[in-house]
């Protein structure tokens, strides 16, 4: 272990009251925290999902997030009875002090998280671990409210090494990931190995704020507003936005907290559908006057030429419209563009109001709108003109009521 990477677990040793533990137990808590910070940026205690000595061979940690919570045990997760679906993914980790990465603790390592998930397990399990399987097992069972089909799955396999993109691991890595995809229980696997570089980035990560640089040179300037530092609005290619709201090949949870409106899946129907339909038409250029947009407030902004540069930033309107740019990116092109409206401002007022006002909306029946259709218009002119007719009338009400009432006259 390096001088700074020795630092950082004394640091985060400190501040977690792990000082008294055996250096070994301490990185195990310090590689799930960095890990799992990625996918939940809420405060959690690493002992809720450390597995510890008694824990799985193989496994140091496990942690289920569900519906953008941390689920630790059974209780807790039957209290989300009344949630109309599910959105889960499993995260295993792997904490190794070692030097180097080794092939063979990579394929233990994704043997260990196949056996997880047997009906039949050949490994066997500590009370810890069993608990842990309880949870999964009662997951599946409610496999008809998953939001996405089926569960992700990430694995992360940190040492104090340096990860060099070895053949022989790689190919490792990759048997790892082939072997639990097909098992068929999810609907993705990510197997990402952590060197010591990636443990100080990722710690970093849970101490400073997310930045990103990114091209905007199709916006104009608004007017100058009491509180906020400057405005832009105007709009961004789609694989632009998505450099902003991904890493590592996975979308950055954390950046939509301030969002009131959670990602809504991919229910048949809801607007959700018609935002993946434009994207995946032939017709996504017309997506930039079809879509209301996303909005990004960030306490610092740097602009220079076309480049952006902002940090610490929420998406706090375009929750929807950032996951079906994100989960259908092989439709995307640069012909697709993104209404953006940009932010700067540190005054919480400022922040709270325009989060208000940007979430809402006040609710449009399908009813309503059939009114604009070419149909209800002829629809309203037929009607009209049958008010003459001696022999029949039909009463009419204003057509964006969409109410229409005929009779015979006896």
């Amino acid at each position: 272990m390096d001088r700074i990477i020795a630092s950082l677990l004394n640091e985060f040793s400190r501040e977690h009251d792990l000082l008294t533990l055996p250096d070994e137990d301490r990185f195990e808590h310090f590689a799930s925290f960095v890990t799992v910070r990625r996918q939940y940026g809420e405060t959690f205690d690493t002992s809720d999902i450390v597995l510890g000595k008694t824990g799985g061979i193989g496994i140091d940690a496990i942690a289920v997030i569900i519906n953008g919570s941390l689920i630790a045990d059974i209780d807790t997760f039957n209290e989300l009875d009344e949630a109309s679906y599910l959105d889960v993914t499993f995260i295993f980790v792997q904490a190794d002090q070692g030097a180097s990465f080794e092939a063979g603790k990579m394929g233990n390592f994704g043997f260990a998280v196949a056996d997880f998930f047997s009906g039949t397990p050949q490994l066997s399990r500590s009370n810890e671990l069993k608990e842990a399987a309880a949870l999964m097992s009662a997951i599946y069972d409610r496999s008809s409210k998953f939001r996405r089909a089926k569960p992700a799955c990430r694995l992360y396999y940190v040492t104090t090494g340096r990860w060099t993109d070895d053949q022989t691991l790689e190919a490792r890595r990759k048997e790892v990931v082939a072997d639990l995809t097909a098992l068929g229980v999810f609907r993705e696997v990510i197997f990402i190995p952590v060197g010591a570089d990636g443990l100080q980035q990722l710690y970093s990560q849970t101490k400073n704020s997310i930045s990103r640089a990114f091209q905007f040179p199709n916006r104009t300037s608004l007017p100058e507003v009491a509180g906020v530092k400057e405005a832009y609005l105007g709009f961004v290619s789609a694989p632009s936005f998505l450099s902003i709201i991904e890493e590592d090949g996975e979308i950055i949870k954390s950046i939509f907290y301030d969002n009131v409106r959670d990602w809504q899946g991919e229910s048949p129907g809801h607007v959700n559908a018609e935002i993946r339909d434009t994207i995946r038409s032939d017709h996504k250029d017309r997506f930039v006057l079809m879509n209301n947009g996303v909005t990004i407030i960030a306490r610092n902004l740097q602009v220079t030429g076309h480049k952006c540069y902002i940090e610490d930033f929420q998406i706090v309107n375009g929750c929807q419209t950032s996951h079906e740019l994100f989960g259908n990116q092989e439709s995307i092109s640069e012909s697709l563009m993104i209404p953006l409206r940009l932010i700067s401002t540190q005054d919480e007022g400022v922040i709270e109001s325009i989060i208000k006002a940007t979430n809402r909306q006040t609710e449009v029946k399908k009813e309503q709108f059939f009114a604009v259709t070419e149909f209800s218009k002829q629809l309203e002119r037929f009607s009209r003109r049958s008010q003459k007719n001696t022999s029949c009338f039909m009463s009419v009400v204003p057509v964006n009521m969409m109410v229409f009432k005929a009779r015979k006259l006896g």
